[in-house]
């Protein structure tokens, strides 16, 4: 355990090494407002390769910023008891199956699960499920500043998708929960942080924090190489590297997590050298909320054994 990365006693007083941009609120409250004057036009139509006898298979449909229409997989159960799950995926379009999304359906949840704009498609009904662009959406509009990141829109995205589902009228808009694994585990905090009504967040290892202590750590993994990479091709110098990491800093998940309320339970392997553990714990502690650590001491960015369905039963007793 920890065989890279600094000793636990550091760990958990480790406050990020990424820095937080002086008009961090400014912008997220401006990108906030950007959102709120882009029309949705919901479109909800159903998923007719998926029938099930006690609830109904939907495609969402919604405008993001930036002119891009999102989708998400819906399930509505006939009998709803209020709650509802927002799930998101790892980076690079590992879109749940439907099956998947059916346990917490049978609960009488409504479950939402988003599409990665860029990373598993169906931007339009027309569109072929499961396109893809190559991998570079960490550094996707860096050189544009902090309002061209694609990350900037899929933060959003988890956002809208917040408000669509706790508007519909079988949800209890107080009653729902955000979860996901690696960038779902980063969206899932992010989705907290920019809906504070949210009550209860379940983020497994999550990707997208302290950008920068994961490029010193000099790991040459996916998925925080493209930093790397782009040095390479774009400033083979650094002689803009305080300016990029800057620019990372507003979409930090680090940096949103004061903004949290709902409770949260982190799940942490300390052998991964994907999302390493010291970035997870620069958000983790800068929690406000209620919250609390799952440790893997011998994993790495794993299979996790328990967790997946601890975190049913968890969000079943919290919502």
């Amino acid at each position: 355990m920890l065989s890279f990365e600094m000793s636990y006693e550091e760990l958990i007083a480790y406050q990020g090494t990424n820095p937080r941009p002086d008009d961090f609120d400014q912008f997220w409250e401006k990108a906030l407002a950007e959102l709120a004057g882009t029309d949705p036009e919901t479109v909800f139509e159903p998923a007719t390769d998926f029938p099930l006898p006690f609830a109904r298979a939907e495609h969402l449909y919604f405008n993001g910023t930036g002119g891009y229409r999102v989708h998400a997989k819906v399930i509505r159960p006939t009998n709803p008891t209020g709650p509802a799950v927002l799930m998101f995926h790892g980076y690079g379009g590992e879109q749940p199956k439907w099956i998947d999304l059916i346990p917490y359906a049978a609960r009488g949840f409504t479950i939402a699960a988003l599409d990665v704009r860029e990373q598993v498609a169906y931007r339009t009904p027309s569109q072929q499920p499961n396109s893809f662009s190559l991998r570079n959406h960490l550094v996707q509009g860096l050189d544009g500043g902090p309002d061209s990141l694609l990350y900037k829109h899929v933060f959003l995205d988890t956002r809208r998708l917040a408000d669509i589902i706790r508007g519909l009228p079988e949800v209890d808009e107080t009653r729902v929960a955000t979860t996901g694994w690696s960038q779902g585990g980063g969206l899932s905090l992010v989705a907290a942080a920019l809906t504070p009504e949210i009550k209860y967040t379940a983020s497994v290892f999550p990707f997208l924090t302290d950008y920068q202590r994961a490029w010193k750590l000099n790991l040459d993994t996916d998925p925080y190489n493209e930093i790397t990479t782009w040095f390479r091709k774009r400033d083979p110098r650094h002689l803009r590297e305080d300016e990029v990491f800057s620019t990372l800093g507003y979409i930090d998940v680090q940096h949103l997590a004061p903004r949290i309320q709902a409770e949260v339970t982190l799940y942490v392997g300390l052998e991964d050298e994907v999302c390493p553990p010291s970035t997870q714990y620069a958000a983790y502690n800068k929690l406000t909320s209620a919250k609390e650590l799952r440790l893997y001491p011998d994993f790495g960015h794993d299979d996790l054994p328990g967790a997946m369905d601890e975190i049913y039963q968890q969000i079943g007793a919290k919502l």
